[in-house]
């Protein structure tokens, strides 16, 4: 399930940086380790976006104007997003970075048929390659239209199942069709414009600090039905927990496809 978590903004105008996954990552975490559910303190079967709103680039970063901004939290287990949600909402304000907010409503995202190929776009960067302390081979640029890339996505989203422990010989032989082909003229495109779909990103790990590099394309994913709404729920690549590799649908209506959820100020201070 994928729920928008609806903030309500204090300071209009107050800024983030561009990519700031590492904060909401730090929040999210405190709030599990707050919340000192055993099982959930380390989960890592979900995954987030950054924070959406209406937005000013400055050299500081994304200016927030709207008074509402949104996080999408995401997860297969119910039971997991509504602990999280109820921890969440004990907060009256809460500070990210320079922004200021408090829990306003959810929604949820109405359920989405996958099929064996889906077009997706990144809505926080894909990171094929673990991080490893001092050493640099974790920021190599590969190109997203090489073996290589859909590769290392694959043996990711493998060993991520196999932590899982839901699944049988049998059907990890169903998950071997895999590939990832980027959007050609996307890229084309982004070439001729000299801008750039692959970035390093700092990420934090037990208080130790990594860089990797991340990739924001749109791309078709040929793969079994149930390893797309894994990765759609989950998130793709590495490091899903901490914020990158959340994907959406490619062309779909963001306004069309949620309701009401059962999380909102009102019921939680009543």
């Amino acid at each position: 399930m994928r729920i928008r978590v609806i903030f309500k903004l204090h300071n209009r105008g107050a800024y983030l940086p561009f990519h700031h996954q590492h904060i909401l990552a730090q929040f999210l975490k405190g709030v599990l380790v707050k919340g000192a559910e055993k099982k959930y303190i380390n989960f890592e079967c979900f995954n987030f976006s950054g924070l959406k709103g209406q937005t000013k680039i400055s050299r500081n970063g994304l200016h927030y104007y709207s008074n509402l901004v949104t996080l999408v939290i995401s997860s297969p287990d119910k039971d997991f997003i509504d602990y999280l949600l109820t921890q969440i909402f004990e907060f009256e304000t809460i500070e990210f970075g320079n922004l200021k907010v408090s829990p306003s409503f959810t929604e949820i995202e109405k359920p989405i048929d996958l099929t064996e190929e889906t077009k997706f776009i990144c809505i926080s960067p894909i990171v094929p390659f673990k991080a490893e302390f001092n050493d640099e081979s974790s920021k190599r640029f590969i190109l997203p239209e090489s073996d290589e890339f859909s590769d290392l996505l694959y043996e990711s989203t493998i060993q991520r199942l196999e932590r899982l422990g839901n699944y049988t010989t049998e059907d990890f032989d169903r998950f071997k069709k895999f590939q990832v082909v980027p959007d050609a003229e996307y890229l084309k495109r982004m070439q001729e414009r000299d801008k750039k779909f692959a970035r390093i990103y700092s990420l934090f790990d037990n208080d130790v600090k990594y860089e990797v590099r991340g990739y924001t394309l749109p791309f078709k994913l040929y793969a079994n039905k149930e390893v797309q709404e894994f990765l759609f729920h989950c998130g793709f690549g590495n490091y899903t927990y901490k914020g990158f590799g959340m994907l959406d649908i490619a062309n779909a209506n963001p306004v069309d496809r949620t309701e009401k959820y059962q999380f909102q100020r009102e019921s939680v201070t009543a």
